[in-house]
């Protein structure tokens, strides 16, 4: 199949497919962007020629929840797929329940104070072309961290937002609510949310209604350019039971369940169908599902 629509009519699309059901007001967010988020930040995975650090992991009730880890793994495996070498960056629990089947980096807990240094050696030493947050809680005022109830969950919390702002490569973040690593391009258009807005900055935001989602949009670029069917392989259901297994909770309901901040894995399932057409490659793996 030919490819339908241009690169940058595929971003338009996509961008606003993330966020017509606004459950948290992104579509106001939106419309102070320039589009073309997806695309933009699509090349920068693609011109990563090795390492892609994707930080990772929202502390809920002393565990993680499933929005932001779904979507890493999903993109983690794209990039696996093309060759690349991605590293999930997370705290604990998280840390513990990926890194037997997943190549990460552990975020000490806590650490603001050596945050700044730590973050700095362990740039040197990984060498990243290209920076990816998905979901992680980014710095508010006082240097703090907030959920969505607008409470101090710092203690539970690493510090991931001196890899993104140090990062000498391009930098991608990913939100759907305001407190996320990235929207602090955004945190001045913020004052009509009811949310504790991030201070931390990106080269480029993608907003989505769910986090995970946008590693959808993403993979359905890299899927274009390499003319590989990558989104036929994410399996978000078997990536929810994989996390439920190890502890996740819905960061909405805050339950273990198989769900992504209150909404059931079809809506994830059908927008990956979505894309899937978009996208425009053929379906050679089709008849392998």
């Amino acid at each position: 199949m030919p490819n339908l629509v241009s690169d940058e009519q595929l971003s338009h699309t996509i961008e606003n497919m993330m966020i017509e059901q606004n459950l948290r007001g992104m579509q106001s967010l939106y419309a102070h962007q320039l589009t073309g988020t997806y695309l933009r930040a699509a090349k920068s995975l693609f011109n990563a020629k090795q390492t892609v650090l994707i930080g990772t992991g929202f502390a809920v009730k002393q565990t993680f929840e499933t929005d932001g880890p779904v979507g890493a793994i999903a993109l983690y495996n794209a990039l696996i797929a093309l060759g690349k070498q991605p590293i999930l960056v997370c705290g604990n629990p998280l840390y513990t329940a990926l890194k037997n089947d997943f190549n990460c980096f552990e975020l000490p807990l806590n650490n603001f104070v050596d945050a700044m240094a730590f973050s700095k050696t362990a740039l040197a030493d990984l060498k990243p072309d290209c920076v990816l947050s998905i979901e992680r809680p980014g710095l508010c005022h006082g240097n703090k961290y907030y959920n969505m109830r607008g409470i101090d969950i710092s203690a539970d919390c690493g510090c991931f937002d001196f890899f993104v702002s140090q990062a000498p490569c391009p930098t991608v973040a990913i939100g759907d609510g305001g407190n996320e690593i990235g929207m602090g391009n955004l945190s001045q258009y913020m004052s009509e949310l009811s949310i504790t807005p991030s201070l931390t900055c990106c080269d480029e935001l993608l907003l989505a209604d769910v986090s995970n989602w946008a590693a959808y949009g993403l993979i359905a670029f890299l899927s274009r350019w390499h003319n590989q069917y990558l989104l036929a392989n994410i399996n978000t259901l078997g990536i929810l039971q994989y996390l439920s297994e190890r502890g996740s909770v819905d960061g909405v309901t805050q339950q273990n369940e198989l769900t992504e901040d209150g909404l059931h894995a079809t809506h994830g399932q059908q927008l990956i169908a979505r894309l899937r057409q978009l996208s425009g490659v053929a379906n050679q793996n089709e008849d392998l599902q």
